[in-house]
């Protein structure tokens, strides 16, 4: 079954009818830049939650260790004296620089040593521990778990000066040690992420630093638990990320489709409207001189010679081709009621197969149909007659030199019922199917190319769909898809053919 295009629309090179080149429009693509650009924010969004997300895990995580083992510290400290027991009053800052043990006037100098080895001998053993130190108020390191580090006074380190200042406890997180840095000389290096902290140690009226501890530590199962959230929290961000973009991706797809939709419906809305107001002028006005011609034939056919009435049958049948072409595309541009009747479809089919008979016959064609006696659908009666005339002219002129055109209805799951019209003609090229439902499409010379894209208005308007599928040299087959009509008479499936 062939479909045509006329020549009054632009060729393929963009080059309009009457000269010039028209200058194609560049189509915004909606989908393309929607998924990089998308793709670049959400990326960038989740990236930046990710990274914000895992520092203030591993701040908070230390600055929750750094309390704890402040408190720690300073109650340990407090629980020494009292074991001790030294005056009151006297406070572990006071014990903890060795030079000054022969200034304490209330308690003898052992005491204060055995005081303080005690409390540096609980620091010293604190679980986790790298490196721990203790400073005098002028920043010597009076105590160190690092024989070397006794003696040395750091004068170059901000974050000490910053915790005799502040009175507070200070940590802070690193993953590597600094070379530049005398008092992270470890005995052992750390595996991953290692804590310093700064704990103060006061007087007894809790105003002026007497002493500051220096811990360092690698706690593991703090960072187990700092890495099981990095897995937690990029793992959420990147599901996260892709359900949005996925998420947005399938709506923006399915608001791309619906306008392309109704972009290509609003142009064949548009060019049937223009060609409805220029097409009804030329149709109307060709009716009459068309039907002067075939009465002036006909009359003329009465009195010819036998040679000279071939002719005459010749431009009898060519006005009559005319007359149909006209009818054609006052049809296709008709405004029509969207009411559905219900129509006896095998009878359409009956009624299109009598009024094709003789070219059938003519043409050599063999017609079968398989089906029930009787199917009836949602359409127009005129309509339905318009589809059908169109296909089997089609597939008539696809088969000059005989074949076979075959007509099967079956129902399909109780609400739709199938048409497939088969052909053996020499069917169409990949690009020509593609094409085939384009308005003013055609393929063979002379044609409107309005009846497979009229088929499909029709189709559509009722809730139908139409498909067609071609070889070359092989045949068409055409697939229409009717809606039941409601309250229509089914009737009864025979196996039988009738031709």
């Amino acid at each position: 079954m062939q479909q045509t295009l006329e020549n009054d629309v632009p060729d393929k090179a963009g080059v309009p009818p009457g000269g010039g080149i028209a200058t194609p429009l560049k189509q915004f693509n909606l989908l393309r830049w929607f998924s990089l650009i998308s793709l670049l924010i959400i990326a960038s969004v989740a990236g930046g939650l990710g990274y914000v997300s895992t520092r203030f895990v591993v701040r908070d995580s230390v600055e929750r260790d750094a309390m704890l083992t402040s408190q720690f510290i300073q109650a340990m400290a407090q629980a020494e004296v009292r074991h001790s027991q030294l005056p009151p009053g006297t406070t572990m800052g006071e014990l903890l620089d060795s030079r000054l043990d022969q200034q304490h006037l209330q308690f003898s100098p052992a005491l204060a040593e055995s005081t303080r080895v005690e409390f540096l001998d609980h620091v010293e053993h604190l679980p986790d521990t790298l490196l721990a130190n203790v400073y005098a108020r002028d920043r010597t390191i009076v105590w160190s778990t690092n024989p070397v580090l006794i003696g040395k006074r750091i004068d170059a380190d901000s974050d000490l000066d910053h915790a005799f200042r502040s009175r507070k406890a200070v940590s802070a997180s690193y993953h590597q040690a600094e070379d530049d840095r005398e008092e992270q000389k470890f005995l052992r290096d750390p595996q991953y992420l290692f804590i310093e902290n700064y704990i103060p140690l006061f007087d007894s009226q809790g105003e002026q630093v007497l002493a500051m501890v220096e811990i360092y530590k690698e706690p593991q199962d703090l960072i187990r638990r700092i890495q099981r959230g990095y897995v937690v929290i990029w793992a959420s961000t990147l599901v996260g990320g892709a359900l949005i973009y996925f998420g947005l991706f399938w709506i923006v797809r399915r608001a791309a489709q619906m306008l392309q939709h109704q972009q290509e419906r609003l142009v064949a809305s548009e060019t049937y409207v223009a060609l409805g107001e220029m097409s009804s002028a030329v149709a109307h006005s060709l009716r009459n001189p068309l039907a002067n011609i075939r009465s002036s034939a006909e009359l003329a056919q009465e009195i010819a010679n036998p040679q000279a009435r071939k002719n005459i049958t010749d431009i009898i049948s060519q006005v009559d081709r005319m007359s149909r072409w006209v009818r054609e595309l006052l049809v296709s541009l008709r405004p029509t009621s969207d009411q559905a009747e219900a129509v006896d479809l095998v009878a359409a089919i009956e009624d299109t197969h009598l009024a094709f008979a003789q070219q059938i016959e003519r043409n050599g064609v063999r017609f079968s149909f398989e089906g029930p006696q009787s199917q009836w659908v949602a359409s127009q009666p005129l309509q339905l007659t318009q589809i059908l005339n169109s296909l089997f002219s089609n597939a008539l002129e696809a088969m000059p030199k005989g074949g076979e055109l075959r007509a099967q209805v079956s129902e399909q799951d109780g609400q739709r019922v199938q048409l497939l019209l088969s052909d053996t003609g020499k069917g169409m090229t990949e690009q020509q199917e593609r094409m085939v439902f384009k308005p003013f499409f055609t393929t063979k010379q002379g044609g409107l190319g309005v009846g497979l894209a009229l088929a499909k208005r029709i189709m559509e308007r009722f809730g139908g769909s139409v498909s067609l599928s071609s070889r070359e040299e092989e045949g068409t087959r055409v697939s229409l898809t009717f809606n039941i009509a409601a309250g229509g008479d089914h009737g009864a499936e025979h196996p039988g053919s009738r031709g």
